[in-house]
């Protein structure tokens, strides 16, 4: 006589419904193609239908693609796929960006450039204006100023020369190379500068870094 119960489902019957490990690799492949950030093991647990091994699957599904052009890599607590680490370089994209300097900048630059190294207050005192600092963090940022060596100074205040990135870009050997103080104001580096020590009429006692060059300007300071 048969004593189990009959609402008890015996071990066989249940195997038979849990898919084969090849369906579960499946699974595994079909969610992370699909997803934009990493899935850990329990999130892919939930997806699948009871009885699943994801970690045995993700496992199967790694070497599967051993070798290949896309790979199963763990990232964090989850896991993903991605481009073969050998072959980042396909997907890489040079592209060139055109940055207008203001004139603020680009008066600034010239300035570092012909008296190099010269210091925060010495830029200001020939500018006739204070120099913000969104307008030297552009210029450090385009690597083509950089940081000095301090002067023997009272407070020993940190100078600014140009980089050699600078001097590549013009096609310069050295600053020395530098066109003529004339050529410059004649390109418009320098027109309407006031005098050392004197503020613009306008009244604005700072740069304005939203100005475009003027005329001229975009001709030798345009990255």
């Amino acid at each position: 006589m048969n004593n189990v119960p009959q609402d008890i489902e015996t071990g066989p019957e249940n195997l038979l419904d849990i898919p084969h490990m090849a369906e579960q690799e499946r699974m595994i492949e079909a969610m992370l193609f699909a997803s934009a950030v990493p899935l850990g093991l329990r999130d892919m647990a939930d997806r699948m239908p009871q009885g699943c091994d994801p970690a045995e699957a993700v496992r199967h599904l790694q070497k599967s693609y051993e070798g290949r052009g896309v790979v199963v890599v763990r990232v964090g607590d989850g896991w993903a796929m991605r481009t073969a680490p050998d072959l980042g370089h396909l997907m890489s994209r040079e592209t060139v960006e055109t940055r207008k300097l203001s004139r603020a900048a680009i008066e600034t630059l010239a300035i570092i450039a012909y008296h190099q190294p010269v210091t925060r207050a010495e830029i200001e005192e020939i500018r006739g204006v204070s120099v913000s600092r969104g307008t030297v963090d552009q210029l450090l940022e385009m690597e083509w100023i950089r940081f000095g060596r301090r002067k023997m100074t009272p407070g020993r205040p940190v100078t600014f020369v140009v980089t050699q990135g600078f001097l590549d870009h013009f096609g310069l050997e050295s600053a020395r190379d530098l066109p003529g103080l004339q050529e410059l104001r004649a390109a418009g580096l320098l027109e309407n500068r006031p005098p050392p020590g004197q503020l613009p009429q306008t009244g604005v006692g700072e740069d304005d870094d939203d100005d475009e060059a003027a005329p001229g300007q975009n001709e030798l300071f345009e990255d």
